[in-house]
């Protein structure tokens, strides 16, 4: 049998936790896509069917439906899903003891893996339960007066909006929502249109890393200089970006950012962390009221009352699964499987791709319009009669169907949904569809 310090040496992985997450069945099939991957490059093994079937064993899915919606949530693998279990398990057997004492204080471990991947000081990282708290502990906490402006996008996320737009009716702040096409022509475009945007009453910038409606890709960095340069400070919706392809938030220049851990890190669901520049700590308000001696204390921003401490402190294992497979391999992969359906559909003349092609753009999401084709009717009739899963989308501005491949999809399940739109885009949807 493969040694485990022998599979880590081959992989490249230097995290010594590896190891402990592994299960000998796992390590079994990630040793042996480890044996695959030496020497190649992540554009390579993309296409590599053996190495991720390997990859595909580690999760425990139902094989008798295609889930192409891994947008909103996402299985996690076998050791993470085993590891929360297991952490669920010990807390009840004397939950005041064992979850309060010993898996409440392991926390800080995972804050400091957590903050290692996103680049950023720990001190500035608060685990919370989704990107919608995250975000929202932003929103909500920064001070405004009545007539301050927020710029966001007509396109971000629906509860992110209505968060804004209560603010609007409590505070009477003014909300500036910036439309922009879909695929957009540039990534430059995209800054331009929100700079435009900027007035002098405009207190804060919020935009999405990577959207969740087409998986267009903004250019933050370079976002944030310009909203810096103005005096405004910046919230990031990062939802759908951590795990999904590499970044550091220290390399954006954002104030706030808020993402979900179970969608692209495959962490146990309920789990997210929000970013908070150190100089704005002791300014924003958390959502749930803190002692004053907690006011420049990250942590003040986790005071939510009793909760679990198994998902979070399974995260660590949902760090090491994707450690073990790649931040850079992933991502090629996941562009892989999106390029292999939209690149055949987008040659049909009664589809169009309301996403970009630039690899710099996109990552596993795409998005398929079907003009004349209701995307709820067209959404329902695949699960029904094809047990396909893809998310309808229904925008002011466009329509169409969200599909989103992971790691664990199959080229088979990527092109049975191809060959099923193909019939369908010809013949349409039968009447009682």
């Amino acid at each position: 049998m493969t040694s485990r310090r022998a599979f880590l040496a081959r992989l490249g992985t230097t995290g010594t936790v590896v190891a402990a997450a592994l299960t000998a069945d796992g390590l079994s099939h990630m040793a042996h896509a480890a044996d695959q991957a030496r020497g190649r490059t992540p554009a390579d093994l993309a296409a590599d069917e053996d190495f991720w079937r390997e990859i595909q064993l580690g999760f425990t899915l139902d094989r008798t439906v295609i889930n192409l919606n891994n947008g909103g949530v996402c299985p996690s693998p076998r050791v993470v899903h085993e590891a929360f279990k297991r952490y669920l398990d010990h807390a009840n057997q004397a939950p005041v003891f064992n979850m309060w004492q010993e898996q409440e204080t392991n926390l800080e471990r995972v804050r400091m893996g957590l903050a290692r991947d996103a680049g950023c000081d720990p001190e500035e990282l608060a685990i919370t339960r989704n990107a919608s708290e995250a975000l929202q502990i932003a929103q909500l906490g920064i001070d405004l007066a009545p007539g301050d402006e927020v710029v966001t996008t007509t396109q971000d996320y629906g509860r992110m909006l209505d968060t804004w737009e209560q603010r609007v009716r409590r505070d009477g702040i003014v909300l500036t929502k910036v439309s922009f096409p879909v695929p957009p022509p540039s990534m430059a475009d995209l800054t331009q249109r929100l700079e435009r945007a900027l007035t002098p009453k405009t207190k804060v910038l919020h935009f999405c890393h990577i959207t969740n409606l087409t998986g267009q890709i903004f250019p933050v960095a370079d976002i944030c200089r310009v909203a810096r340069r103005r005096g405004v400070q910046t919230i990031v919706d990062g939802a759908h970006a951590f795990g999904h392809f590499p970044f550091r938030i220290s390399e954006l220049g954002c104030d706030y950012y808020g993402t979900s851990l179970h969608k692209w890190l495959l962490a146990p669901i309920g789990t997210g962390f929000l970013y908070v520049r150190k100089e704005r700590i002791p300014a924003l308000w958390p959502l749930t009221p803190a002692a004053a001696s907690k006011a420049a204390d990250i942590r003040k921003f986790e005071e939510v009352g009793t909760h679990p401490a198994a998902n979070h402190n399974a995260i660590a294992e949902a760090r090491v699964y994707h450690h073990t497979i790649g931040g850079d391999r992933k991502i090629a992969r996941l562009q892989y499987l999106r390029n292999r359906w939209m690149t055949r559909l987008a040659e049909h003349p009664k589809a169009k791709i309301h996403t970009s092609f630039d690899p710099a753009q996109g990552g596993a999401i795409g998005n398929l319009g079907t003009p004349g084709l209701d995307s709820a009717r067209l959404a329902a009739h695949l699960y029904a009669q094809h047990r396909i899963i893809v998310t309808p989308i229904k925008h002011a501005e466009f329509e169409g169907i969200r599909v989103t491949p992971n790691v664990y999809t199959t080229l088979e399940e990527v092109d049975t949904f191809a060959d099923t739109m193909e019939r369908i885009l010809e013949k349409g949807l039968p009447a009682t569809a």
